[in-house]
């Protein structure tokens, strides 16, 4: 079991390095947008409402084909290897031309549902042409981390997000543009992964669908796609209801802070890349239940040790004054810290979530995806309607947490259902009972009295020893658990 652990590790290490760097000099790019002039608050809240639409038209495009690839192929007899990359390869680059035609024939449905002004009109054409080249480099992505080509998907990605970034800082501070560099660099960046996978393309495809595969394929990913697509609904719906129920300069506050849980968002990412391959790969062995219970707890201690460090120490580092009296965020955006700590928690059980995953790709359940986050998005969209007005953006924060605490819930009941996995329940519901405390002791310090260092330090403290004195994990397994990870080979 610990040779399997290892394994997973490294994979998660490697994906890692795309992930978090490469995401972290994204997120560079926020301290960049909020403290340049040429994009104000309002500016800042229409291209997140914008990338919440790619995000949702993202899905669209694969409608669950990515997932049903990597299932198919993985037990795939290997001269079969071929037509099950092909197949669904051809199948995706024909349907996502035919579904960039509809958004261009409809551009005047769409382009005032986005919110898009006059001014950035020719956003939306950036916006159809980012779908296209995304979608046709998706098998090829896929067919990388099925084979384990950690390192070459881990370069491709990095080029990507170093080349968005600098042709971003080229754009705004050289040519003075504003959020439309956003969008060219995006697609500048597509462009070249697209191209990038070629090689991957071409060692595996043959000139030929095989209708066959496409319907097993279709049968599979069809049902994930409502689940897909309210697991998205989940992740960007906020938005469009901040800006409805508020106003642009509200949801670019909103955003700016939001993201700062990049860095729970990261660790549960680069999880779940090297996870699912993982979970497909192993399900065959004797012990796979066992070593998939001690996944999942040693991934919420980490992940709980990671939130909260996050949480107690995230406001320092935003007001970090960097140069010029400029912050990592900018000063207009600070006033929104206090949703962090809600949208860390949220990644967290959306890393559950994708824990409980398991069980409904080996036994083929996928069809319940869509109850789960169907739910999962009714939550958000209910909590969100009810706690705006109440609170404000922190309601908006609440109402991401809720649904991932109901979709976590509900499909660890399904999975379970199908695929009964004994989890080690006792640490797992000290790990949540803490957790759970500590937010609300957070908050209630956070809004009534001044969160000094010290106090931080001594939450930090108590937190530390809670895990050890409920014997969440012993000392002994500390060191083990390190050995281990230390000698990964």
């Amino acid at each position: 079991m610990i040779e399997k652990i290892k394994e997973l590790t490294k994979d998660t290490f490697i994906y890692g390095i795309s992930t978090i760097v490469g995401r972290f000099l994204g997120f560079l790019l926020i301290p960049f947008y909020t403290n340049v002039p040429s994009i104000t608050q309002s500016d800042f809240g229409i291209y997140s409402n914008i990338y919440a639409y790619l995000a949702l038209f993202t899905i669209i495009f694969i409608y669950g084909m990515d997932a049903a690839f990597m299932k198919y192929t993985s037990v795939a007899e290997e001269d079969k290897k071929k037509d099950t990359f092909s197949s669904p390869f051809l199948f995706v680059s024909l349907t996502s031309l035919l579904l960039s035609v509809i958004l261009f024939l409809g551009k005047d449905f769409f382009i005032p549902l986005m919110e898009i002004t006059e001014t950035y009109s020719r956003i939306y054409y950036y916006f159809i042409l980012i779908l296209i080249f995304d979608s046709i480099a998706l098998i090829p992505f896929a067919s990388l981390r099925l084979k384990r080509k950690a390192v070459k998907f881990t370069s491709i990605k990095m080029v990507n997000i170093i080349l968005n970034l600098t042709l971003n800082l080229v754009l705004i501070l050289n040519y003075k543009m504003g959020i439309e560099a956003i969008f060219i660099s995006n697609l500048i960046a597509s462009v070249f992964s697209a191209v990038a996978v070629v090689p991957e393309i071409l060692s595996n495809l043959k000139f030929r669908i095989d209708i066959s595969i496409i319907k097993t394929m279709l049968k599979f990913g069809l049902p994930y796609l409502p689940g897909s697509l309210a697991a998205m609904f989940v992740q960007v719906i906020d938005r469009p209801i901040v800006l409805a129920m508020t106003d642009a300069k509200t949801l670019g506050i909103y955003q700016a802070n939001y993201k700062l849980g990049i860095f729970m968002m990261l660790f549960v990412s680069m999880f779940h890349y090297a996870w699912q391959p993982f979970f497909l790969n192993n399900a065959k062995e004797e012990n796979a239940k066992e070593l998939f219970s001690k996944i999942l707890t040693l991934f919420l201690l980490a992940a709980s040790i990671i939130w909260i460090v996050l949480t107690l120490f995230v406001s320092d580092f935003a007001s970090w004054e960097i140069i010029n009296g400029k912050t990592i965020i900018g000063k207009k955006y600070l006033s929104g810290l206090y949703i962090v700590p809600a949208v860390l928690l949220a990644y967290l059980f959306h890393g559950l979530y994708v824990n409980f995953t398991a069980g409904i790709y080996i036994e083929e359940k996928t069809k319940y995806f869509p109850l789960v986050t169907g739910i999962g998005a009714a939550v958000n969209i209910l909590s969100n309607i009810i706690l705006i007005p109440l609170i404000g953006i922190l309601g908006a924060a609440l109402a991401t947490l809720f649904s991932y605490v109901a979709m976590s819930a509900g499909l660890f009941i399904i999975s379970q259902r199908f695929y009964e996995i004994n989890y080690e329940y006792g640490r797992i519901a000290k790990i949540l009972l803490l957790l759970i405390f500590t937010c609300c002791l957070y908050y209630f310090l956070y809004f009534n009295y001044e969160l000094t260092l010290s106090i931080k330090f001594l939450i930090l403290l108590g937190f530390s020893s809670a895990v050890i004195g409920l014997r969440i994990i012993s000392k002994e397994e500390i060191i083990r658990l390190g050995k281990t990870l230390l000698h990964i080979k």
